[in-house]
């Protein structure tokens, strides 16, 4: 017998939808959990992408918060590997810059604060103290958490704005007249508590005094330690290319120039 000429068998739509459905009402649990798990590995997905982009959102918020325009100056090293000084001068040179719009310095100070007089040398919680200008919470975007920031008077006067780790560190929750540490074996009259700085951490952890009552009761040199610098966003790697030789013409090879909040580097790994 010939099979030439005989079509192909096939089902038709009702037949095919009829044999289809015999596994899902004999095996209704296995159909269940196949359906389940596809339900489930689609909302991961969704999950997934729904964080991603939420996470991208809330970054690229706190970056144009913070701004990526902050540069920072500080002293290196010289040739014998010993720790250098910015001039006197350097933050009065930088602001000689066209493009810069804010400059702020902070001049760390070999002292230490306490809660009381009555606590060890030793444990001093690594608290330090920093003499700084009036203008540094504009530049850096500090914020206080209680309080008032120095002014011209205070700033003259042993008074101090604590970081938010230092306040936390020696129990001061608020500030007023009666709020006193101990600080280069003299009482200050704590009148601010800032909230963190993510931009400048190392204040956080500092006991924040005015130039002037620096050098008159801590023996402050005036010598800055770090230079806050802003510019336009457009300006910003132009900026740092002079900061250095701004900073100390005579040996810009000492000076190191930083970019903290790293916002440009976030941005770039984001996009990644």
């Amino acid at each position: 017998m010939t099979t030439a000429g005989l079509a192909a068998p096939r089902l038709r739509w009702a037949d095919l939808v009829r044999v289809g459905a015999v596994g899902l009402r004999t095996r209704p649990t296995r159909a269940l959990l196949s359906a389940l798990g596809i339900a489930i590995g689609i909302a991961a997905m969704v999950a997934v992408v729904g964080i991603s982009a939420s996470s991208r959102a809330e970054l690229d918020q706190t970056l144009d918060r913070l701004g990526t325009n902050l540069l920072t100056v500080s002293p290196g090293s010289n040739l014998f590997g010993q720790d250098a000084k910015l001039p006197l001068e350097a933050a009065t040179m930088i602001e000689r810059i066209g493009p810069v719009t804010d400059v702020s310095a902070v001049g760390r100070i070999d002292a230490k604060v306490y809660r009381t007089d009555r606590i060890p040398k030793a444990e001093s919680g690594s608290l330090g103290v920093r003499a700084v200008d009036l203008d540094l919470p504009a530049t850096v975007g500090a914020e206080l958490a209680d309080g008032t920031w120095l002014n011209a008077a205070t700033a003259r006067y042993p008074a101090t704005v604590l970081g938010a780790t230092a306040a936390s560190r020696l129990g001061v929750t608020e500030a007023g007249p009666d709020r006193q540490v101990w600080l280069g074996d003299r009482w200050f009259t704590v009148i601010g508590i800032l909230r963190p700085v993510p931009l400048a951490a190392e204040l956080d952890s500092a006991a924040l005094v005015g130039g002037p009552a620096a050098e008159s009761y801590l023996g402050f040199d005036g010598h800055a330690t770090t230079v806050y610098t802003r510019s336009p966003e457009s300006q910003v790697e132009a900026v740092s290319e002079v900061l250095a030789a701004t900073a100390n013409p005579e040996a810009p090879n000492e000076v190191k120039v930083s970019r903290p909040s790293d916002a440009l580097a976030a941005q770039l790994a984001t996009d990644r």
